[in-house]
């Protein structure tokens, strides 16, 4: 187990005896548990019990837990509770926003023990009378738990990206004469993901992959396997003989719209029998389409007018841009942040840490950012062709304002304006507060516009065109957060950002070194909207992106 996966087991347990109503220091200590290790830089598998016992805030008790968990995958108190609790209930804490006690109150008083119910019950209008509640609270739990079920059977790509290299890794192991590839979804690089999707031609049976494990639980039909892989992800296997798989492939690959607008196009072209999927766009006279943008009929509309864009690629990134140190609520120093950024071969990156309103997040308030504007510059000047940008995540306050007076604001190198509180806005009043964000002059970038976790909280609905128009006006780019659970901007509205010459900057929004690496998601992401090295703010060298931010 990582430490990641141990501090969520003692979230966890915190959140699981909170619904029974258990001690509160108790359960505070779990919760304390909890961010403490996924802070801890050296892995617990590697410490004895001494080492473990001494890490601050731990202790001979949280110690031994953690033990069992190494040793064992299982916490006996934890499963103790699980016992105690419906499978239904349980589930409700995957929940974002709807906490213990909530979950407590409809289990207690309204004997509610699935989400199904707890649907039902809301649509009964049964949860206005309870305490804690009300008819604001009780939509906004309806919309959550739609979104919920919506989103119940799907992942994010990084977890299947792992996943789906792991495997065909192993099917090319055992089976050495096969072509094999990704296909479907997980080939268009989609921000969520159902299954993966392989295409497999071979002569040789399949049968090896479950004696040795890799896949269980065959469903087979005619050309198709299913199955889980050994983690339990889905998995779907299309089979095919190697004269036939670039018409296979093509059609797995595409998503329905695609498709459609592909059929209608070439009616009278037989594109069955073709082993190399290039020759599908030979014979339709058109270039390739790269997998991710084979989703809608936009993409085949530039092939036949001869302007499909050439695609970003992450090695055209040279800034790594919005970072947080443990000046805020970073895992990691500023110098360890720049040394990674440096590692990777980048150019500069931004230190972005969170403002002063932040307090949940270690906000920076005035004189904490005049100590780190100094420390970036005592290191900017030991540093040779590297540089580190003052920057800062300000709030966008409720009435769209930013979080400092124009004294602190005027010595930031750029200003990333997010929106992180009272999100529960509708669509005049979120699209009215971003605006007069991107309306500061000192306004920079706007951060993850719609606050977005994918399959866990829907973003505040906003206008997109009126706040990509305003950032036309006014010489603000557009972050696509590049973090796996959020990619926001949604790459579907790059298009429309770039035909209004806005940049799209994909940024990190990197807690610790290992964030950076997000990047590669963001990339990814960016490339399904049509986005080109020249439409995106980060792959300009250092002189040019302040360049740009000063015009």
């Amino acid at each position: 187990m990582t430490n990641k996966d141990i501090a969520r087991t003692f979230q966890y347990l915190g959140n699981i005896m909170e619904l029974h109503g258990e001690n509160k220091f108790k359960i505070r200590s779990y919760q304390n548990a909890y961010i403490t290790l996924r802070k801890l830089d050296q892995a617990l598998v590697d410490m004895n019990d001494e080492e473990i016992a001494g890490i601050k805030g731990v202790g001979k008790a949280i110690s031994g837990k953690i033990r069992e968990l190494l040793d064992n995958g299982q916490m006996q108190t934890l499963e103790k509770y699980k016992a105690m609790t419906p499978e239904g209930v349980q589930e409700m804490l995957n929940i974002k926003g709807f906490g213990p006690k909530k979950i407590m109150t409809v289990w207690k008083e309204l004997e509610v023990q699935t989400i199904g119910e707890l649907l039902y019950a809301v649509n009964e209008n049964r949860l206005v009378e309870l305490k804690g509640f009300g008819k604001k609270t009780q939509e906004d739990l309806k919309q959550k738990l739609e979104y919920y079920q919506k989103s119940k059977h799907k992942f994010h790509y990084a977890t299947i990206e792992e996943e789906a290299l792991d495997l065909i890794e192993l099917v090319k192991e055992l089976l050495p004469e096969a072509k094999v590839e990704w296909t479907g979804a997980v080939r268009r690089r989609c921000n969520e993901i159902e299954k993966i999707e392989l295409l497999l031609a071979t002569d040789q049976k399949l049968d090896i992959l479950f004696e040795r494990g890799i896949l269980t639980d065959l469903n087979k039909e005619e050309h198709k396997i299913e199955a889980n892989n050994q983690n339990e992800y889905p998995v779907s296997i299309y089979t095919c003989g190697k004269e036939e798989f670039g018409s296979k492939q093509f059609r797995y690959t595409a998503a329905a719209d695609f498709m459609e607008a592909f059929l209608q196009a070439y009616p009278s072209i037989d594109f069955k029998g073709l082993a190399d999927e290039q020759a599908i766009f030979a014979k339709a006279k058109i270039d390739y389409i790269a997998p991710e943008l084979r989703e809608q009929a936009w993409a085949l509309d530039l092939a036949k007018a001869q302007k499909l864009p050439t695609l970003i690629e992450k090695e055209d990134i040279k800034g790594v841009i919005h970072t947080h140190t443990t000046y805020s609520d970073g895992l990691n120093t500023l110098e360890e942040m720049v040394d990674a950024a440096k590692e990777l071969g980048y150019q500069y990156i931004g230190i972005t840490d969170h403002s002063k309103s932040a307090f949940y997040a270690n906000g920076l308030k005035p004189d904490r950012v005049l100590e780190q504007i100094q420390a970036i510059n005592a290191l900017n000047a030991k540093l040779n062709d590297f540089t580190i940008l003052k920057g800062i995540e300000s709030d966008i306050l409720n009435d769209g304002s930013l979080d400092y007076e124009e004294d602190i604001l005027k010595q930031f190198d750029f200003i990333i304006a997010s929106v992180h509180s009272n999100l529960r806005m509708d669509e005049e009043k979120a699209t009215n507060r971003i605006i007069k964000a991107v309306e500061n002059p000192y306004t920079s970038i706007l951060g993850h516009p719609t606050g977005r976790l994918l399959l866990s909280r829907q973003g505040y609905p906003i206008d997109h065109k009126k706040i990509i128009d305003a950032c036309a006006d006014n010489g603000v780019s557009i972050e696509l957060n590049a973090n796996p659970y959020r990619l926001d901007l949604d790459w579907s509205w790059i298009p429309y950002a770039t035909e209004k010459g806005v940049l799209i900057s994909i940024n990190p929004d990197a807690h610790s070194t290992q964030g950076i690496l997000d990047i590669h998601y963001g990339v990814l992401s960016a490339r399904k909207g049509g986005l080109t090295k020249e439409q995106c703010l980060n792959t300009y060298s250092v002189s040019d992106f302040l360049k740009y931010l000063r015009q």
